[in-house]
């Protein structure tokens, strides 16, 4: 379990219920195993990194589970300019290839993208919108909780960072340094680096499949290595997996991100790979099929 955090400067623009800092002490939780998908992780023998992509406050200095990328402290305010630089985005893929190559090396064939940044499910709408051609109306969510006035605010801030940044569809880094994230750029950089290695990446909700949407964009062929462990309750999500064909293992409204879906999946997943590989068949189990007497 891959969970990147990263912060997101529209928060300025009052998207989101929860303050910046939230981002920085959720990691701390993680790292303390207190945390859904920290909980879950031990419950499910899941190693769990996670990664500091570009929060606001810096993370601990030390710890075996947590890996400093880094690229800023927090991105730019989209709604008033790009998120971040090209290079910085390519810092994120990079970044994100070369983790899921490590745990790969190290012996995981199952690997799941979480994540965690307050105002990313803002970021995660206007990459949706941008790259699907859907309007952001049908793209953005309540995300943290927004009432309806507070989701149509929502909505004018994508709207308004698309049309001021101008995101070129076809172009996946464009799109992620212009209304993109940290945190978001690493997870894309992971599906990259997984897929190159035949790794198969286990999609939690709406952030990764917006990293999903940007991955598959850079190389189609990463699109076989996908498995969607869920549907959200964000709308978003929906338009995202219609995209990129993909049909959820599960539909339990889930909202609460970390990668808490993927790790749901994660049990399900690896019951059918037992069964492909250890389940007799009828002629082997000397068991009559149809037709037979």
């Amino acid at each position: 379990m891959i969970v990147a955090a990263g912060d997101h400067g529209v928060v300025a623009r009052g998207v989101t219920g929860y303050p910046q800092a939230v981002t920085a002490q959720m990691v701390a939780n993680f790292l303390a195993g207190g945390a859904a998908v920290s909980v879950m992780c031990r419950r499910l023998g899941v190693r769990q990194l996670v990664v500091d992509a570009g929060i606001a406050a810096p993370a601990p200095a030390s710890h075996p589970a947590l890996r400093i990328v880094r690229v800023g402290a927090g991105t730019g305010d989209m709604s008033r300019g790009p998120a971040m630089s090209r290079e910085q985005a390519e810092r994120c893929l990079e970044a994100g290839i070369e983790i899921a190559g490590e745990v790969a090396a190290a012996g995981a064939d199952l690997i799941a993208t979480g994540d965690m940044g307050i105002g990313n499910t803002t970021a995660a709408s206007a990459i949706a919108a941008a790259v699907t051609g859907r309007p952001p109306g049908d793209t953005t969510g309540r995300g943290t909780g927004r009432n309806d006035d507070q989701l149509r605010h929502k909505i004018a801030v994508v709207e308004h960072a698309l049309a001021c940044n101008l995101p070129d569809r076809g172009d996946a880094l464009d799109v992620l340094a212009k209304v993109g994230g940290f945190e978001i750029g690493v997870l894309a950089g992971v599906i990259l680096g997984a897929a190159s290695q035949r790794r198969a990446v286990v999609l939690d909700g709406f952030i990764a499949g917006a990293a999903a949407l940007l991955a598959v964009l850079l190389s189609p062929a990463a699109r076989g290595y996908l498995i969607a462990a869920h549907r959200s309750a964000e709308p978003g999500h929906r338009v995202v997996l219609a995209h990129l064909d993909l049909q959820p293992l599960l539909d339990l409204e889930l909202r609460l991100g970390e990668g808490s879906g993927a790790l749901l999946a994660m049990p399900i997943i690896e019951a059918a790979a037992a069964c492909l590989a250890e389940m007799a068949t009828f002629a082997e189990a000397g068991v009559s099929d149809r037709g037979q007497p």
